[in-house]
């Protein structure tokens, strides 16, 4: 369609690496995503390292994230130019994870449109807070932008926090996705808790969970790769 991008995106929690490495890199390229959103990237010795090779290693390019935005981390493709990086760490909580979320402003096919991938907390009230916290600095920061937010919620559909979360646009899976979207565990899903949602101005074109023997050993998680419409 004249004057429409598709872009491709993937959202995934690779577990910090700590399954198979070799098979996280082939998951991702397989998918040939525009951009990727990885949760719980490697965030202590030599993070920095090691999230510079799980980019390599997959073809993409690391633009935003690292341990300060909660091992969130945010991948391109060449095709895609990055007009800004941000590295957003929530606030800490007692007794509870350093979060975070890696947000980048992204130009494709002459659209402009913002991207953030997040790992929220197991306990529902810290994950309100920090969505609160992101709202906040997307009304700052995003302003007039649409906003592409994904990640590894912890919760589940009918949730307060996927009820906010859907401040930020619409479920894609639900929109435009099949099946029940069941992202852990890898081996054995049950749960949709990993979710993509996107601006109204952004329309969805497919969503899916991927399988494959590759994606039962990469993580505990399977990845959501959806694509999008994105008007110039």
């Amino acid at each position: 369609m004249a004057g429409v991008t598709t872009l491709t995106l993937l959202s995934y929690n690779v577990r910090s690496l700590r399954d198979d490495p070799a098979a996280v890199s082939r998951v991702i390229r397989g998918a040939e995503p525009d951009v990727v959103l990885i949760q719980e990237a490697p965030r202590f010795l030599r993070w920095r390292s090691a999230c510079a090779a799980l980019a390599r290693r997959a073809g993409l390019l690391w633009e935003a994230g690292g341990r300060t935005a909660g091992a969130n981390l945010v991948l391109t493709s060449l095709g895609v130019t990055v007009r800004e990086r941000i590295e957003l760490p929530f606030t800490d909580l007692p007794r509870l994870h350093h979060r975070g979320a890696a947000v980048a402003v992204l130009e494709v096919g002459g659209a402009r449109l913002a991207v953030a991938g997040t790992h929220l907390d197991l306990i529902e009230q810290p994950r309100l807070t920090h969505l609160d916290e992101f709202a906040g600095f997307a009304e700052q920061r995003l302003a007039g932008l649409p906003i592409v937010l994904g990640g590894d919620l912890n919760a589940v559909p009918g949730s307060a926090t996927w009820q906010a979360c859907e401040r930020f646009g619409v479920d894609v899976f639900a929109t435009a996705g099949s099946g029940d979207g069941h992202t852990y565990s890898a081996t054995a899903p049950v749960r949709r808790i990993d979710a993509v949602f996107a601006d109204p101005r952004l329309r969805p074109v497919s969503a899916e969970v991927l399988d494959s023997p590759d994606v039962r050993i990469a993580s505990d998680h399977r990845p959501l790769l959806v694509r999008l419409e994105l008007p110039a």
